[in-house]
């Protein structure tokens, strides 16, 4: 199955086009790399999901927001590569958690892109890995990810 039909066996459906919201680029090429811009938990209606994890949000319902944040960055993924089966391997991520100070669960949030791209991808979705807190997120998003990606 390619990973476009794996997402689709989950009920997954790419995004469209992920247009910046300021002066930047959803992606960026260096050589066979690909430079995924940060996303965030966009749902279908453009808004996003906000607050801040340990006050407004548990760590289960961030970790579905990761999965979203993964979600929106294969769309972007697929925008600049046509096809996800040309991904050979998912480099980096670096997540980051708008959480609260003594919230110490970031890796647990950042599981739900993690195991998104594991599952679509296989073996070329395991990643290296920074998960970190936040002060805050744009728009007072919950998530924000940004990925490292190598393509054939």
């Amino acid at each position: 199955m390619t990973p476009e039909e794996k997402l689709a066996s989950m009920g997954l459906v790419l995004p469209r086009t992920i247009v910046p919201s300021a002066n930047y680029v959803p992606f960026r090429w260096a050589g066979n790399l690909l430079f995924l811009s940060g996303q965030g938990p966009k749902k279908a209606d453009g808004t996003f999901h906000i607050g801040r994890v340990g006050r407004d949000l548990t760590a289960e319902q961030a970790h579905e927001h990761a999965r979203l944040a993964g979600l929106n960055l294969l769309g972007a993924a697929k925008m600049a590569v046509g096809e996800l089966s040309r991904i050979s391997a998912v480099v980096k991520l670096l997540g980051m958690v708008n959480a609260e100070p003594d919230f110490a669960a970031h890796p647990k949030v950042i599981n739900g892109c993690s195991d998104l791209f594991v599952d679509a991808l296989g073996e070329a979705g395991r990643h290296a890995r920074s998960a970190v807190g936040m002060g805050s997120l744009p728009n007072g998003m919950s998530v924000e990810v940004e990925a490292i990606l190598l393509v054939d």
